[in-house]
């Protein structure tokens, strides 16, 4: 047990030494050190959970297990494992245990450590660790950091490009026609040409480790085909009656199980249809969304490029980032007339705004039938804060007694 977590202190050591893209945060690293609850960081594999929380612990003195080691699973012993990482970080006053889900009950571990006065940075990819696990067992005891790929915000940082100055519009216009196309995975981003390769290993991981493996799926070739068509249908309403239909799946109920599966390490989210009746919402066929662009170009049977679900999907993952959740504070809308409004965000018990996104609004027929979309649904929901994004064109305008904003992606 000794070596294995000498050879975790040596990668740890090597993970710290590396140079990084410091990510946007509204939290204060001291500050939550401080803190003495668990500190909790989730998201998707590969996004940087476990650098942002060596990051906040560079220069402590601080324990490390990582849990994505068969080895240390393999060998466990918790009494062995705290009298070891104490003959190995003499004096340690913080714990990092990372990708934590792959630990068999690690709450009832993690709960134990709490009661002792441990404290304890955690990461992990499954977003169950929320809804029933951490809220369970740790109600209270914790707080959540979400993280995502990176944001076109951070991104063109990243590449030392601002948007906003004009001698450098043609790159930030190169930079985000990119991002769009691939996404914001740290590894892909500065090597563009291993990203089909990359994102389609790490979507069969995801797969297999998160899903298949965690939830004993037996029908790994059924969970595969919905996933692949999920994502060749992202931003599209499905059902389960159809997509039980559609695939051949085995039952509705199977395939309700395994959307949710999906959406566990945050590889799928879904996006109820807004209605002030719970029970009509419940019914009405969700949108389906991918964490990251990067995974459409990758994996998706796409016979042809689709700049607008694109951009969409983007919008989706962004206002996510701004800590919007779908089914409470975000949703989609379908007018009396059948027309559909891609996000309506609200705030307590109110429609906060109305947002519609089309790639190219040039047309005055495309331009008329977002802005009548809008505007209908402006006088349903009582709500006249209208925004359009865009791909690149920036106005403000009047239309039917509305006003509209309409922004380019770079300044959303």
């Amino acid at each position: 047990m000794k070596n294995i977590i000498l050879n975790q202190r040596a990668e740890r050591d090597e993970l710290i030494a590396r140079p990084y893209q410091q990510r946007d945060t509204k939290y204060d690293f001291d500050d939550m050190l401080a803190n003495p609850l668990i500190k909790l960081i989730t998201g998707p594999r590969r996004v940087g959970k476990s650098v942002f929380a060596l990051l906040m612990l560079q220069g402590k003195n601080f324990a490390y297990l990582n849990f994505d080691d068969n080895l240390l699973l393999e060998n466990w012993n918790e009494d062995l494992v705290m009298q070891m990482l104490d003959d190995v970080y003499p004096g340690y006053e913080d714990l990092l245990l990372d990708e934590i889900q792959n630990l068999p009950d690690w709450y009832l571990w993690v709960n134990k450590l709490y009661r002792r006065g441990k404290n304890l940075i955690i990461t992990g990819s499954n977003a169950k660790m929320l809804s029933s696990e951490m809220a369970t067992v740790l109600t209270g005891r914790y707080l959540q950091i979400e993280m995502l790929p990176f944001s076109l915000e951070e991104t063109m940082r990243w590449k030392n490009v601002n948007p906003d100055l004009d001698e450098q519009s043609t790159q930030a216009i190169v930079v985000a026609d990119d991002y769009m196309r691939n996404g914001g995975y740290p590894e892909t981003i500065q090597s563009r040409s291993i990203t089909k390769s990359y994102l389609s290993t790490l979507f069969d991981s995801i797969l297999l480790k998160d899903v298949a493996k965690r939830h004993n799926v037996r029908n790994t070739s059924d969970l595969y085909n919905l996933a692949t068509y999920l994502l060749s249908n992202f931003c599209n309403p499905i059902s389960a009656n159809d997509l039980a239909a559609e695939l051949g799946l085995s039952s509705v109920t199977t395939t309700k199980k395994f959307c949710d599966y999906l959406a566990e390490p945050y590889l799928f989210f879904y996006l109820p249809r807004f209605n002030n009746k719970l029970k009509l919402m419940k019914k009405a066929p969700r949108k389906v969304y991918v964490v990251d662009n990067g995974f459409v170009q990758s994996t998706a049977f796409n016979l042809s490029e689709n700049l607008g679900r694109l951009l969409e999907n983007q919008v989706f993952v962004e206002l996510l980032r701004r800590g919007y959740e779908p089914g409470n504070t975000l949703f989609y809308y379908r007018t009396r007339n059948d027309k559909e409004i891609d996000f309506v965000t609200r705030r307590g018990t109110k429609v906060e705004q109305l947002i519609q996104v089309c790639y190219d609004m040039t047309s005055e027929k495309t331009r008329k039938c977002e802005l009548n979309a809008l505007v209908e649904a402006s006088q349903e929901l009582h709500c006249d804060n209208l925004l359009v994004i865009t791909n690149d064109q920036e106005e403000q305008i009047e239309w039917k007694g509305k006003k509209f904003d309409i922004v380019s992606m770079n300044h959303f």
